[in-house]
């Protein structure tokens, strides 16, 4: 699977990708893709963290899920569709609800680049937070909900923001904290649009999910290139 990767970039520049290790938080409409397009472009070394199951209203944009999966944890829906991608890779797979304590004990083990794809503002605030202090590379994905136009999104950073209710609330957050990071996001510039409850289509979260690994991809071959 690896020959038009090559082709592109070159084997040495592939063998940096797989050597890296990557976690990505959160496997939803967002971290699912980010999780198929990693292992599609060569990651060998990935961590998933996500405790929720697939439910029916994920059909629709979490690529993980099909309609015999529905009530399985995602992260073994999520192994079992990888594994079928490239049975070589070396994925983990936790099914843990993540808290201050128990993120600390995750990052010690050591990561190149983190994917933040949960909807839990403390948790992002505190990876954020953490990237301080320990040596990993962080990307978050911002709100991907009541929008439907991915050609608004793009990779800026968190004080760049605009049109966006969780980079608003963790911008406040830092500030509060006196943290002065320039934080990588994914984030859309379209306005929000009313509706009824968190309504989604696959065409914004699946389009986060690519920019962040586009991120990564792009960050490793600008060294090595």
């Amino acid at each position: 699977m690896d020959d038009r990767i090559i082709k592109l970039i070159g084997k040495d520049n592939l063998d940096i990708i797989k050597s890296k290790h990557i976690l990505l938080i959160g496997v939803g409409g967002v971290g699912s893709a980010a999780l198929e397009t990693l292992v599609r472009n060569g990651f060998q070394n990935i961590q998933i963290i996500d405790y929720d199951k697939v439910e029916e209203s994920n059909l629709n944009r979490q690529i993980i899920t099909d309609t015999s999966n529905i009530g399985e944890l995602k992260v073994n829906a999520a192994y079992k569709r990888m594994k079928l991608i490239n049975p070589d890779i070396n994925l983990s797979c936790q099914a843990i609800r993540l808290t201050e304590d128990n993120l600390v004990t995750i990052l010690d083990s050591g990561f190149d680049y983190v994917i933040d794809a949960c909807d839990d503002i403390n948790i992002k605030y505190e990876l954020i937070r953490l990237s301080c202090k320990m040596d990993f590379k962080l990307i978050e994905s911002m709100g991907t909900a009541k929008k439907i136009d991915p050609t608004k999104l793009s990779i800026t950073y968190l004080d760049q923001t605009t049109y966006d209710p969780i980079a608003k609330i963790l911008r406040k957050k830092l500030r509060d904290n006196k943290i002065n990071k320039r934080v990588v996001v994914v984030s859309s510039t379209e306005n929000i649009r009313e509706c009824d409850g968190l309504g989604t289509l696959s065409l914004v979260p699946n389009t986060a999910g690519i920019l962040l690994v586009s991120y990564i991809i792009n960050d490793i071959l600008k060294e090595n290139m």
